[in-house]
């Protein structure tokens, strides 16, 4: 199946909590949309793998993404190396997307960082012909795709460009809000951490309140990029 967009995320919940509007209004444009997680979030002070791949899925419902896919790298511990670049490379080839979206380039967690620069690398190599991968006993095709994003996570980094996802946050909070051990819950008896605090939950709703006030929407997300944002022409800015 091709994917017009391919989005990964360290752990699950990374992309919901990224760029989970925007995903949200591409497909309702008709774009073909996927998730791959890099690990299984085991390492999750809350929660279990188990619990967190019934979230994962439950979120990918909620957003209306065609396929999600997990890689199983080790959470912490996966590294940007041959391994983990093939791996990679197998799932770009296999949906071949116009567009990657991938964590944020540095962050408070080391795997965002780590799996920025892991999925960067890898749609670079996806392209090279002489790098060989196969699914399913069938040899794949290279494969580049053409724009590689990355979302937005704990630090407020400067955007290179914004979204305008005014009428799609509602779906991007639940979506986030699937994965109920991981965020606020004033009745769990389970140890605190940074994200199960109110501020986090409210913090998705205000941060894209305010990248909207500053391109004069209601709601936006913000993305950095490696290589220069092109437009076709002035009219397509707004």
């Amino acid at each position: 199946m091709k994917l017009d967009i391919l989005a990964f995320g360290a752990h699950p919940d990374d992309v919901e909590l990224g760029c989970g509007a925007t995903i949200a209004k591409e497909i309702s444009l008709g774009k073909k949309v996927g998730i791959v997680d890099l690990t299984r979030g085991e390492l999750g002070t809350r929660g279990s793998a188990e619990l967190r791949y019934k979230e994962a899925t439950n979120a990918a419902t909620i957003l209306g993404v065609l396929v999600r896919e997990n890689l199983g790298f080790a959470d912490g511990f996966f590294i940007n190396n041959k391994q983990h670049q093939l791996a990679i490379i197998q799932m770009l080839r296999k949906y071949q997307p116009e567009t990657v979206l991938c964590n944020a380039i540095d962050d408070r967690h080391i795997d965002h960082k780590k799996g920025s620069d892991l999925v960067f690398n890898a749609c670079f190599l996806s392209g090279l012909k002489k790098i060989e991968t196969s699914l399913d006993g069938k040899k794949q095709d290279k494969w580049r795709p053409k724009q590689v994003y990355h979302y937005i996570q704990w630090k407020n980094i400067e955007p290179d460009f914004v979204v305008d996802v005014t009428g799609f946050m509602s779906i991007k909070e639940k979506s986030v809000l699937a994965y109920s051990s991981q965020f606020f819950d004033p009745n769990s008896s389970e140890p605190e951490t940074p994200i199960t605090s109110k501020n986090f939950i409210d913090s998705i709703n205000y941060r894209a309140k305010d990248l909207g006030r500053l391109i004069g929407v209601e709601y936006a997300e913000g993305f950095t990029s490696e290589r220069y944002v092109a437009v076709e022409n002035l009219s397509k800015l707004i």
